[in-house]
Parts: C-alpha cells; sequence; structure tokens
C-alpha cells in the first residue's frame, strides 16, 4: 500500500501554471540579486498566471481591515456562509438574470472558498461516478480535473478557432455532438458545464448560442452547471447573458460565481453558488464535508464589494480590454484566438511545450496548455493579460516572432 497511486490520482493532469509560476518567481528572485551587484536586466512578463496587477475595491480593503478585529468574524459559523454575503450573491445573480429568476440568500445560495470549490461541490452533489459532463475544448483543466475527481467523464465539445478571429460555439452541432458521445463512447451526458467569456478561450455564447444549450438541456433533461467567474469582462460592448433567464432553465441551472475575478478578491478566496432550492441542500451538505467556507474576514469584503461592484467592473473590463486590444495588434498576422472578454488568449504553435520554453527564453512566461483540451490543446499556449499594464506589452509582438523563430518553433498555417 506504501507509495500507491490512486486510480483517481493517476487521471489528473498537470494545469501548468503552478510550474511556469515557480519559474517566473525564481527569475525575478535572481533579478533583486542582480541589482544588488549593480547589474540591470527587464522584469520577466508574467502573462502565466490569472493574478491582477489591479487592485480590489477600496471598500473590500476598508472591510478587510476592519473584520480582522472582529470576534464575529473570526468564527467556522454559518457553515453555509453569511447571510449577508449570501444575501448579496443570491441579488447579485437574480439582477444578471434580468429579474426573470429571482434568488433568495437564505434558501438558493451557500458560499465556497473560491469558485472552483462551488464547482467541485456541485459536482459531488448533482453528478453521479460514469456518467459524462460536458465541457468546451479548451477549457481550464482545473475544471476537467475535477470532473475527473468526483468520478465523472469529460466530454470536450470542440470550440471553432478562426485565426484572428473571436471563437465560435457550434451551437448546431451540440445535439449531434451528445448522440454521438452516447452512440459511438456509451457515455450518457447529465450536465454542462460551461463559462462565458471562457477560459482560456474568452469564448462568448450569445443568446442563439445559450438557447441552444437551454433546447437541449431541456429536451434531455440535463443540468447546467455555470462558472460566472468572467460573467461581466465583456469586451466591444457585449451584454451579458445570463442561462437562467431562458424560459424552462431556472429548475436546471446552478451558477457559480468568484469573488477573485471580477472583484479581484483572488487571495481572500470566496465563491458563491446560487441555485434552484430542489439542490441547495446537497450542495451545502457536500461543502461541510469540503473545506466548508472561506475565513470569515474574507466574506464581509466579498459582500462589500460586490454590492459596490458595476462602475467598478466596467472600469476594470475597459482597462483589460485596452490590453487585448494591444495585444491583438501586436500579433497581427499570427494564428491567435481573439477573446470576447475574460482576461486571457491562445496562440497555436506547433508544440506548446517547446513555445513556452522559447519564449521564456526572451522573458516571456505563459503556460503550454497540454491536457486542457484535444482538439485544442497540446499545439496552444496561453497569455494572461490581467497582471501586467500597456506600456508594458508593447513590443511583445516581435519578441514572440523572434522567440518562435529562434527556437525553429514552426507556427502552424492559419485556418
Amino acid at each position: 500500500m506504501a507509495g500507491r497511486r490512486t486510480t483517481r490520482v493517476q487521471s489528473l493532469a498537470g494545469i501548468g501554471v503552478d510550474r511556469m509560476g515557480a519559474l517566473a518567481a525564481q527569475k525575478e528572485a535572481s533579478l533583486v540579486t542582480a541589482l544588488r551587484v549593480g547589474e540591470r536586466h527587464d522584469r520577466p512578463l508574467r502573462m502565466e498566471n490569472l493574478d491582477t496587477d489591479i487592485p480590489p475595491h477600496p471598500i473590500a480593503l476598508e472591510v478587510t481591515a476592519t473584520a480582522i478585529s472582529s470576534k464575529e468574524d473570526n468564527s467556522y459559523l454559518p457553515f453555509i456562509g453569511q447571510l449577508g454575503l449570501r444575501k448579496a450573491a443570491a441579488a447579485h445573480v437574480s439582477r444578471i438574470t434580468g429579474g426573470v429568476t429571482q434568488y433568495s440568500g437564505e434558501r438558493n445560495c451557500v458560499i465556497t472558498a473560491g469558485g472552483l470549490s462551488g464547482v467541485l461541490n456541485t459536482l459531488f452533489a448533482t453528478v453521479e461516478p460514469g456518467e459524462g459532463v460536458l465541457l468546451t475544448d479548451p477549457t481550464y483543466v482545473g475544471l476537467i480535473n475535477r470532473v475527473k475527481l468526483v468520478g465523472a467523464i469529460p466530454v470536450l465539445l470542440p470550440l471553432e478557432f478562426r485565426a484572428g478571429n473571436f471563437w465560435r460555439f457550434p451551437r448546431e452541432k451540440l445535439r449531434q455532438f451528445i448522440e454521438s458521445s452516447r452512440n459511438r463512447d456509451g457515455i450518457r451526458i447529465t450536465a454542462f458545464l460551461l463559462s462565458s467569456p471562457a477560459l482560456p478561450s474568452g469564448v462568448y455564447l450569445d443568446e442563439e448560442d445559450w438557447q441552444a444549450v437551454a433546447d437541449v438541456c431541456i429536451s434531455r433533461d440535463l443540468l447546467l452547471i455555470y462558472d460566472a467567474a468572467f460573467e461581466r469582462l465583456l469586451f466591444d460592448n457585449r451584454p451579458v447573458v445570463h442561462p437562467a433567464s431562458i424560459p424552462g432553465m431556472e429548475q436546471r441551472t446552478i451558477t457559480i460565481g468568484s469573488a477573485s475575478k471580477e472583484l479581484r478578491l483572488i487571495g481572500w478566496r470566496v465563491g458563491w453558488v446560487v441555485g434552484p432550492t430542489w439542490v441547495m441542500p446537497d450542495i451545502q451538505l457536500v461543502g461541510m464535508a469540503n473545506v466548508v467556507v472561506p475565513v470569515g474576514i474574507a466574506q464581509k469584503a466579498a459582500q462589500a464589494a460586490l454590492e459596490d461592484s458595476d462602475k467598478d467592473c466596467l472600469e476594470f473590463t475597459k482597462e483589460l480590454q485596452a490590453r487585448r486590444d494591444l495585444l491583438m495588434e501586436e500579433l497581427k498576422g499570427l494564428p491567435v484566438g481573439v477573446p470576447a472578454g475574460g482576461w486571457s488568449f491562445v496562440l497555436r504553435v506547433e508544440n506548446g511545450k517547446e513555445a513556452s520554453s522559447a519564449l521564456m527564453e526572451k522573458g516571456i512566461y505563459v503556460t503550454p496548455m497540454n491536457g486542457w483540451g484535444e482538439a485544442h490543446g497540446e499545439h496552444f499556449i496561453r497569455f494572461v493579460f490581467s497582471n501586467e499594464p500597456c506600456h508594458r506589452l508593447k513590443g511583445i509582438g516581435m519578441k514572440v516572432r523572434a522567440a518562435l523563430k529562434y527556437s525553429q518553433v514552426g507556427l502552424k498555417a492559419a485556418l
């Protein structure tokens, strides 16, 4: 038994971000040492992880400082999260649906230690081992791993990659894809796990896309787990479309929210699950067996930031779009998938690991996407632009071209 690795763990793929982040941190530490001895080196571009250089709303910092000395916030209770935050999250999701769906903090919400904890708890509560969960290809490998952890089977629907253009959700192929998964592979899909905009592609699902998802969910009695982490970070004036607002979807949509992306409270580790009353007791029960809730001092800050987030989120989105626009201009002519929102994009290369190593030599740290997809995995690398301002991103196009040419990593011809 000693030294045995379970089959559950063996099925998981490394996400790559931790390794690249450690290498970038080592590089930064070596630069500090070099400066002490009078040498000068450029600081690397940190485009491998989802940190951000833009601080949270000041109110979140103020409330956090106050909560540190609060006895009430030095507590596990309530096990499902502080009622104030639950009410704020439920009201927020209700508003995003346009008021079509009304959620209650008391009955329809549970607080989790980050959005991904909410995803895992929801999967445990709703999906049986051996059942299929549909995700897009590419998708963040952390989501794929969580599907595997609960014993379910990730089924990846390839997005349409159009080099130099926006990704597209293939809604007209959705029904046939599900049927072929059952007939060809014997996998019965019972749930979707989708995001818009999605990580890492930045693909955006419009009203017609979500209607196609809804039609399939309703006709086949499927569940939709909606990861709304980047929901309002949309570019070019795209509207937010919440799937629970579509007739017939209220009772089959579970929304996972996070304070890490839109609110930039990454280190606070706060998320929420909002859904129909029939499923919430089970999600709460799983949560009490898995982490329980984030620290009390973080919950108060997330509530304050969420309740005052509209203007702040809009300004954050404008900054992200400016960075997106600059990067797309810098990389014009390369096979880049243009993101419609979020804070990352991908570039197609011959070999993701080799390309990321070559870029690292030029001081650009990105993540190879091995394990992030089948059709769109190992031949792609991910760039994150949330942690680097525009003035540091200028000139990146020349560096990327030089790095890939120097390493003889050939770019595949654009579609």
